[in-house]
C-alpha cells in the first residue's frame, strides 16, 4: 500500500487514479490509501506465468489426408468431439489449433495427466468399435514450465517443450516433462518410466512415458529417434533467403562480362525491394562468379534457400538472357525462362530482364513455400508458416465454387494471418492477404450484417501494411481501395498507377489497371495487361482468361474469345464458362451448339430460367460488355 496525497488523485467515471498514473495503472483506493499495480491499458497484455501445456497431433495425418480427405476430417472432427468433452470435463482450455494439432492449458498438472491418459483409453476404444480406415492415433506431449501470454495466445519455451516431448511420444502414448511428473507421481496411481535426458533442437529435456500396457516399454530413446523428432520440429520457421549468382558469360565477347554483371546487379536490387525475404548481398555472392564449385555447396556456404542462376549468350546484334530458380535444399528447379532481345538498348534490356527474374521469380518461390509447407508436419507454426497457411487458404477460396465454401476458406484465411500478425507484427505479407480477404467479405451480401465491421477491419489493415511498407505494391492497392470505398476516383486511379510504377510484372497491379481500361472499354491496353498478369501469375489463369474474355468480346473476336472460354475452362470447369461458352458460339452463329451449352449452364444453375434471371447475375464489366452476353445469351435461346 502506498500512500498519496490528495492532490495527486483525480476522480475519472468514479474511480480514483493519480494523474501520473493516468491511462497506465490500475488502482485500488481504501480513504487515502491507494495499492497500485501496473498494466497494460490494451486488451491484449503481455505478461509471463507458468501453466501446464497440453500438446496432440494425429500420427501420420498427412499420408491419412492424401488417402482420403473427406474421410480423414470426418474421423479427426469424431476424435476432437472426444477430446473437448474431456477439456470441458478437466478445465483444459485450447489455445491454438492448427490442422490436426491442438494446444491446450491445464491449471492443474494432475488434471492434464488424467485427461491425456483418458484420451488415449478412449481412442482405444473407439478404436477398436470401427474399421481399419476410420482408425486414429495421436502422441501427447505435456510440460509444465514459464510461457508469455498474449490475448489468449500462450508462447514461449513452456510451449516449445510441450511440443517437442510430444514429438517424443510413441504412437497412442503420452510424453511428459519431469516437472510433471515430479508433481503428479504421488497423487495419482499412474505409472511413468524414465527416458532419461533427450537432447532436442537445442534443448535437453528429462522425459518421461505415461506407461501403458498397449506399448512397447522404453527405457530410453534411441539417437534416430531423437534426431527425427528434432528435425520435425526445425523444419522452417522463417522466410528463406534468396542468392542471386553471378549471371555467366556464354559469349566469346569479353564486353558481355559488364553486361552480366550489371544484370546480377540489378537483379538483387529488385529482389531486394521485396522486404519479405532476406537477399545475399551482391558482394558475398560475386566471389563465385565462375565458380566450379556445386550449387548446394554454394547455397550451403551462403546459407541460402534459393539460387537464381543466369546467363548470356551473345550472337550478333542479338543476346539470349536464360534465368534459372533452384530450391537448393532438394537441388531441384523450380522456375526457368528464357528471353531474346535486340541489344540496340543494352541498359533497357538489363533493366527488363532483371524486372522480370525477380517479378516471376518471387511467386514461384512463395508457391514453392506453400507446397513444401503442405508436406510438413509441424507443432508450433512460426509467422511465416501461418502465412503461409493463410495464403493457402485463401487460394482454396478463390477455387471454391459455391459462395458458403468460400467464406469458409476465407474466414480460415483470417485465422492464420491473424496468428501469423501476432508473432510478428512486421510481417507486411500477412496483413496484405488479410486485407483481401475483408474485401470480399465486407462485399458479400450474406454478410452484410457485418458490412460496417469488416470495412473498420479492412481500413486498420489497410493503413497498417502501407505504413509498413509503402514500397509493397499489395499495401499500395490496399489503400487505393479505401479511396474506391470512399468514391475518390482519382485517388483510386494515382494509387494504381503508383503500384504498376512500383513493380510493372506485379499481376494484381496489373490487373487492377487492366481493369480500369476494361471498364472504359480500352479493350487494346486491357489486353496488354491483363497478358502480362496472365504471365506473372500461373495461378489465376481462368481469371485473366475472363478478363481477356471481356475484352474479346467487347472487340467482336468471336474467335480470340472462343480460345479464352477453352482455356479457362481447362484450368476450371466452372458452370460461369459454359455460359460464356454458349454466348460465344452463338455470336459465331453456332445456335445449335450454343443452345447446348446454354442446356449445360442450366443444369449447373437451375434457377436461370430468364434472361432476367441472367441479367442479375451477368458479371460484365461494362455496360458495353454486358449488353454483349445479353444478347449473346437470347441467341442462344434464353427468353
Amino acid at each position: 500500500m502506498k500512500l498519496l496525497s490528495q492532490a495527486k488523485i483525480k476522480v475519472v467515471e468514479s474511480k480514483i487514479i493519480p494523474d501520473e498514473l493516468f491511462e497506465a495503472d490500475e488502482v485500488f483506493c481504501s480513504g487515502n490509501y491507494v495499492k497500485l499495480r501496473k498494466i497494460d491499458k490494451y486488451e491484449d497484455k503481455v505478461f509471463r506465468k507458468v501453466a501446464v501445456i497440453f500438446v496432440t497431433d494425429v500420427v501420420n495425418f498427412s499420408t491419412l489426408m492424401e488417402k482420403n480427405e473427406e474421410l480423414t476430417l470426418k474421423n479427426l472432427k469424431a476424435c476432437r468431439e472426444i477430446l473437448d468433452n474431456l477439456f470441458k470435463e478437466h478445465s483444459g482450455r485450447i489455445f491454438n489449433t492448427a490442422g490436426d494439432s491442438v494446444l491446450a492449458e491445464f491449471q492443474s498438472a494432475v488434471s492434464a495427466v488424467v485427461c491425456a491418459n483418458e484420451f488415449q483409453k478412449l481412442l482405444k476404444e473407439r478404436n477398436n468399435s470401427v474399421s481399419d480406415d476410420a482408425k486414429m492415433h495421436f502422441r501427447i506431449g505435456l510440460n509444465m514450465g514459464d510461457v508469455i501470454v498474449e490475448g489468449e495466445n500462450l508462447y514461449g519455451d513452456g510451449v516449445n517443450v510441450a511440443a517437442r516431448l510430444e514429438a517424443l511420444s510413441q504412437p497412442s502414448g503420452v510424453c511428459l516433462s519431469k516437472s510433471i511428473m515430479d508433481f503428479v507421481n504421488k497423487k495419482t496411481e499412474l505409472l511413468f518410466n524414465d527416458l532419461g535426458e533427450q537432447q532436442i533442437k537445442n534443448t535437453l529435456v528429462h522425459a518421461f512415458d505415461l506407461s501403458n500396457p498397449d506399448l512397447e516399454k522404453r527405457s530410453n530413446i534411441d539417437e534416430t529417434v531423437t534426431a527425427a523428432a528434432s528435425a520435425k520440429i526445425n523444419e522452417g520457421s522463417v522466410p528463406p533467403t534468396i542468392a542471386v549468382l553471378p549471371f555467366a558469360n556464354l559469349s566469346t565477347d569479353q564486353e558481355q562480362e559488364f553486361f552480366a554483371d550489371g544484370i546480377t546487379e540489378d537483379t538483387i536490387s529488385y529482389f531486394s525491394k521485396s522486404k519479405t525475404f532476406p537477399i545475399v548481398s551482391l558482394n558475398s555472392v560475386m566471389k563465385y562468379k565462375n565458380s566450379k564449385e556445386a550449387t548446394k555447396d554454394i547455397a550451403n556456404a551462403l546459407n541460402a534457400n534459393y539460387l537464381v542462376q543466369g546467363s548470356i549468350r551473345k550472337g550478333g546484334n542479338k543476346v539470349r538472357i536464360s534465368a534459372k530458380l533452384t530450391d537448393a535444399l532438394v537441388d531441384v528447379q523450380i522456375w526457368s525462362q528464357t528471353w531474346d532481345r535486340s541489344l540496340d538498348d543494352i541498359f533497357e534490356v538489363q533493366d527488363e530482364v532483371s524486372q522480370k527474374v525477380s517479378a516471376l521469380a518471387l511467386p514461384a518461390i512463395i508457391l514453392n513455400e506453400q507446397n513444401t509447407l503442405n508436406n510438413k508436419d509441424l507443432k508450433i507454426f512460426s509467422a511465416w508458416d501461418e502465412y503461409l497457411h493463410s495464403l493457402n487458404s485463401y487460394d482454396k477460396s478463390s477455387e471454391a465454387k459455391n459462395v458458403e465454401k468460400k467464406i469458409k476458406y476465407l474466414y480460415e484465411a483470417i485465422e492464420h494471418a491473424e496468428k501469423s500478425i501476432a508473432l510478428n507484427r512486421n510481417l507486411t505479407d500477412a496483413y496484405n492477404v488479410l486485407a483481401s480477404c475483408l474485401t470480399f467479405l465486407r462485399l458479400e451480401s450474406s454478410l452484410q450484417h457485418d458490412r460496417e465491421k469488416n470495412e473498420a477491419r479492412y481500413r486498420e489493415v489497410a493503413e497498417k501494411s502501407y505504413s509498413l511498407d509503402p514500397n509493397n505494391p499489395d499495401a499500395v492497392l490496399n489503400v487505393a481501395f479505401l479511396f474506391r470505398i470512399s468514391n475518390d476516383e482519382t485517388k483510386y486511379r494515382e494509387f494504381v498507377s503508383k503500384a504498376v510504377e512500383i513493380n510493372p510484372h506485379h499481376s494484381r497491379s496489373l490487373q487492377s489497371k487492366g481493369m480500369l481500361y476494361l471498364k472504359e472499354c480500352d479493350y487494346d491496353n486491357a489486353i496488354e495487361l491483363f497478358n502480362r498478369a496472365n504471365e506473372s501469375n500461373r495461378k489465376a489463369v481462368p481469371f485473366y482468361e475472363t478478363m481477356l474474355l471481356f475484352c474479346y468480346l467487347g472487340k467482336n473476336d468471336w474467335l480470340s474469345a472462343n480460345q479464352s472460354v477453352d482455356r479457362s475452362m481447362r484450368e476450371n470447369d466452372h458452370s460461369r464458362y459454359h455460359a460464356f461458352k454458349a454466348v460465344v458460339l452463338a455470336h459465331e452463329g453456332k445456335i445449335e451448339e450454343s443452345k447446348e451449352w446454354l442446356k449445360k449452364y442450366q443444369e449447373n444453375r437451375p434457377e436461370i430460367q430468364t434472361i432476367e434471371d441472367y441479367e442479375k447475375v451477368v458479371p460484365g464489366p461494362s455496360q458495353e460488355v454486358t449488353d454483349i452476353l445479353l444478347d449473346g445469351m437470347r441467341k442462344a435461346g434464353l427468353k
